[in-house]
């Protein structure tokens, strides 16, 4: 019998994923983290997210956003530095760049995962090169641990250890994204 590439995918046993944060935790904290940001945007604040892993939790904070009725743009860009690894290359490369013009606005970058920091640096010194006149940061996710670098995101939503997390728009090798809470893969 020849085994093809995605055949052998089908019959490999399915990672365990342990929960690490339930779906209310996540609901409660988005709500927490828009009451939080609002009061800091000003009016035409372009609010940029980070695909893929960003955009369940850009989708969930931007409708609690709108509760306060705010007048915000959104658009994404698309960074990569991880591929199918589970660790950063180091390297950012920008795979799609944000379509609108954030020349003398104020800008709010929402990404899943703040660990090394490489990608969130690299994010707010395009959005300085675009012109931006202000930038903020807000992160589901911060793991200090892995920090290189000395950034600090304005709004967090929880800080982790060191583990590899999937679930609510987080993946591994494009898997998981669809999981309704954040769990850790289980070595």
């Amino acid at each position: 019998m020849i085994v093809s590439p995605a055949n052998a995918n089908r019959t490999a046993p399915p990672p365990k994923i342990v929960p690490l944060i339930t779906e209310a935790e996540i609901h409660a904290r988005v709500i927490a983290l828009a009451s939080e940001i609002a009061p800091r945007l000003q009016p035409g604040t372009v609010v940029v997210a980070l695909l893929k892993g960003a955009f369940v939790f850009a989708a969930d904070l931007l409708r609690e956003l709108s509760r306060h009725e705010l007048d915000i743009n959104l658009d994404f860009m698309v960074l990569s530095s991880y591929g199918n690894d589970t660790r950063s290359s180091g390297r950012v490369l920008i795979n799609l760049d944000c379509q609108k013009l954030v020349e003398n606005r104020d800008v709010l970058l929402l990404d899943d995962i703040l660990d090394s920091g490489n990608t969130l640096t690299f994010a707010v010194e395009h959005m300085r090169f675009k012109g931006a006149e202000r930038i903020l940061t807000c992160v589901l996710l911060d793991k200090p641990l892995r920090r290189q670098t000395a950034f600090q995101a304005d709004f967090v939503g929880f800080t982790i250890p060191d583990l590899f997390v999937v679930g609510y728009g987080i993946d591994h090798a494009e898997r998981f994204r669809e999981l309704p809470f954040i769990g850790h893969l289980e070595e």
